[in-house]
């Protein structure tokens, strides 16, 4: 059976709602790295269905022997930055160094409609009709950080698939990144020149977390803006505590509309994966995002709990009004809610 032919197959039966075998059918061709059938594995994923919810989990159970080898890289920044065309230009760098890329850009949706624009496949033109690059738009929806809520699951399905590098693009609007942080090795964090003072009040802890900070759009009559930029930042970071992977955090300044110093990056993350392969901190580092995954699992199970039990939906209902008529305090009505858990 070719790999049509097996893909085929897989989607007749789920079409069909009967016993879908999904490591059966998706497992081999996610290790021959097509495609097709990443993309429907991640489809999988997402899927809010109880039957691909459950085929989901055998597949992300079936493939984990085959996950952990990529460079796991968040890149973040706000908007106007210029994010995507830094990854279409960085991407370039990586293509022509030999590496397989997987992109998830996480889009920002509507809080009224829960539609997402999902349009960097057209920001990203060129990178998209390589055959080495994956890229998967993800609606963020109402998950904080900018990340949406299977992105570590479709980061591992890429991995399976056999990409050296997978980047998680967040959406970058002032949210706490510290969720795609804790998923990734290499968290790049993106700046313009002279933003104002309140900016930088506002980015400090993003800053603290960053492996590296790239000056963009350093082209132009802004190129000694952006060296000047680049020092303050440099110097900035010197002020933050040490790294426990004994990791110095850089700062660089780069063009994507000159392609200009994204080479330079791309030396200074393959200097930093040396780095900590060579002192053991990549193990570490993947044993934390395992723990934070558990941690953040164990709330979603909790929460799932809540919304699938009536009994509790009716009383989370009953007080919520009690709070709008005044008549319970928001701490009040938390507290009677949580005793009431207890005693399930």
């Amino acid at each position: 059976m070719n790999n049509n032919d097996r893909l085929n197959d897989w989607k007749n039966l789920r079409r069909q709602q009967k016993s879908l075998r999904t490591s059966e059918y998706l497992l081999p061709l996610l290790k021959s790295g097509d495609k097709t059938a990443l993309s429907a594995a991640i489809t999988l994923t997402e899927s809010s269905l109880a039957q691909d919810k459950l085929e989901s989990k055998k597949l992300l159970q079936a493939i984990l022997p085959h996950t952990g080898r990529s460079k796991r890289i968040g890149i973040t920044g706000v908007p106007g930055v210029g994010k995507s065309s830094f990854i279409e230009v960085f991407g370039k760098h990586l293509i022509d160094a030999g590496y397989k890329l997987a992109v998830l850009a996480i889009d920002p949706s509507s809080n009224v409609t829960g539609g997402s624009i999902l349009g960097d496949k057209t920001r990203m033109n060129w990178l998209s009709q390589q055959s080495n690059v994956f890229i998967r738009p993800q609606a963020a929806s109402d998950q904080l950080g900018g990340v949406a809520k299977s992105t570590k699951e479709c980061m591992l399905l890429c991995e399976a698939a056999g990409y050296d590098f997978v980047i998680i693009e967040t959406v970058g609007v002032g949210q706490s990144e510290t969720s795609v942080h804790d998923m990734v090795d290499f968290f790049l964090l993106l700046m313009l020149s002279g933003a104002g003072d309140e900016l930088q009040g506002m980015k400090r802890g993003i800053m603290e977390m960053a492996d590296a900070i790239v000056i963009t759009k350093a082209d132009g009559n802004n190129i000694q803006q952006a060296k000047r930029a680049r020092t303050q930042y440099a110097n900035a970071l010197h002020l933050f505590p040490a790294k426990k992977s004994d990791w110095i955090p850089k700062a660089l300044t780069c063009s994507s509309l000159e392609n200009h110093g994204l080479h330079e990056v791309l030396e200074m993350i393959e200097s930093y994966f040396l780095q900590i392969t060579t002192n053991g901190w990549i193990e570490i580092l993947r044993k934390n995002q395992e723990k934070k995954v558990f941690e953040k699992h164990i709330n979603e199970l909790f929460q799932n709990f809540i919304v699938s039990n009536d009994n509790l939906k009716e009383l989370k209902k009953m007080l919520s009004e009690q709070v709008s008529l005044g008549e319970l305090s928001g701490y009040q009505a938390a507290e009677f809610f949580f005793e009431s858990i207890r005693k399930i």
